[in-house]
């Protein structure tokens, strides 16, 4: 190792905590059981004040049942399920408390403020996983995985966040960081000790590393397309001229009778949105009002909803007659839709008047999927072709995928890094301009896994926890 050191810098971020933090860990609202949770060295002596019993001694990691009283007061406010778990052996490496109350909103909220005035304190966001970050329970990369496994909105989601939570993007990471320092490490001996330039040889067998470690990052940022849609989903929007059949093939899709839909063109006044699963991706679809002229200022403003609904849509699904000629309202839609991703389809496949070359002259070379609402014909057909644009080919269901915005932009910078670094190499150039870029992809690294990200992205990233998390 040369004297200085290339991993020097990479420390876990430390957050002072002596308080002691309290906060409800379960939603807001009516239910069976209600989860109050206390992390910090008080989080003992506070429960002894809740049970009204100083010698209360409880052994860690197992349940017990107590009664919690009104502070000062004898009063019965619930028999409550306690659990406490010693530091370090604990969520947040503190001592911790949690108490599994009856779920009334009022008896949680009176439990919480007597916590807070025998001198508990309200947690922040993500506060609980912020101390369980400082205390090396986790590392950043882990510490997301918990907010990402709390928002998941589809098994697949779930699973790669698990998957993440359990260190799976810790353990990939490591070896580019090691194969990194292998490199770094003869260059900074080359600096401090030798007087000419690197032999060839060994030159060349650094480029080579380069290569290799860069078409793996590579292959690791390539799955950032398929696991961003996993967890943010797409936005997928129904558009056509009134009586079409779009609210019909809204709840087709859905598989329940959400949008009103009758034989009365303009029906549908207003947007509707549902969430659906298709093939593990969450999917946010809106039926939208019919597009055509009108001079009802409800219809109007309906429409108007329409056209924001195509702006913000990840992809079009243009719905027409398919039984009648086009109109030129349908040619209008058609080519609003042009200027974005977009399918059309093709309803009412069913009738005998149904005809696909209605279409054509006017298409665009759209993918034309013919469909009915009525028997469903077509429909599965019409999933696959809305998400398959979308999709990354050559990325199984078994991959590890990269779903945070932050991890793929620290991964691109990385490259970028290791391929300017790479190019000086190639020239010849010093070691010490080639060392920057390099100890640049190593800080990279390390800001996915918090080893060197600032205090300010730490706040910026824990401020999207809630606030029992």
């Amino acid at each position: 190792m040369s004297p200085r050191d290339p991993r020097a810098g990479l420390n876990p971020p430390t957050v002072q905590a002596t308080d002691t933090i309290v906060a409800l860990s379960t939603p807001p609202g009516r239910s069976g059981i209600g989860v109050i949770r206390l992390s910090g060295e008080s989080s003992l002596d506070l429960l002894k004040i809740l049970v009204r019993d100083q010698d209360f001694a409880p052994e860690p990691n197992r349940v017990v049942l107590k009664g919690i009283y009104v502070p000062d007061r004898s009063q019965l406010l619930d028999r409550a399920l306690i659990t406490y778990f010693k530091s370090p052996h604990s969520f947040t490496g503190e001592d911790v408390v949690e108490l599994s109350c009856h779920g009334s909103p009022p008896l949680l909220l009176h439990v919480v403020d007597a916590l807070l005035s025998s001198g508990a304190r309200t947690a922040d966001p993500g506060e609980f996983t912020l101390r369980a970050l400082s205390n090396g329970r986790m590392n950043l990369s882990q510490a997301e995985a918990v907010r990402d496994l709390i928002e998941a909105q589809t098994l697949a989601a779930v699973q790669q966040a698990a998957r993440q939570l359990n260190g799976e993007l810790s353990t990939r990471l490591q070896p580019f960081k090691d194969t990194l320092l292998e490199i770094i490490v003869p260059l900074e001996s080359a600096l401090e000790f030798v007087e000419d330039d690197l032999p060839e040889d060994i030159t060349s067998h650094l480029v080579q590393k380069l290569e290799t470690l860069i078409t793996r990052l590579r292959d690791l940022v390539d799955t950032f397309q398929s696991g961003r849609l996993l967890k943010d989903g797409l936005k997928i929007t129904l558009v056509g001229r009134p009586n079409v059949g779009k609210s019909s093939i809204f709840n087709s899709l859905l598989m329940k009778e959400r949008a009103i839909v009758t034989s009365i063109p303009g029906t549908t006044r207003d947007s509707l949105s549902e969430l659906i699963n298709i093939n593990g991706i969450p999917v946010l679809l809106t039926d939208t009002a019919g597009v055509r002229a009108s001079t009802d200022r409800i219809e109007q403003l309906g429409i108007e909803r329409t056209e924001r609904a195509v702006v913000d849509a990840d992809y079009v699904v243009v719905v027409i007659d398919g039984s009648q000629s086009l109109t030129e309202e349908d040619k209008d839609v058609l080519a609003k839709a042009a200027k974005r991703n977009y399918l059309v389809a093709l309803n009412k496949s069913d009738l005998d008047t149904f005809n696909v070359n209605n279409v054509l002259d006017t298409n665009n070379h759209a993918p034309i999927i013919s469909v009915s609402a009525k028997t469903r014909d077509g429909l599965d057909e019409l999933i696959n072709a809305m998400i398959e644009p979308f999709i990354a080919h050559g990325v199984a269901e078994t991959d590890f995928l990269i779903t945070n915005a932050r991890h793929y932009d620290l991964l691109k910078r990385t490259i970028n890094s290791l391929q300017s670094s790479q190019e000086l190499l190639r020239r010849g150039s010093s070691e010490e301009i080639t060392l920057s870029g390099l100890h640049d992809a190593l800080r990279f690294l390390g800001e996915i896994t918090g080893e060197t990200t600032p205090e300010d992205i730490l706040t910026q990233i824990f401020s999207t926890f809630c606030i029992g998390k």
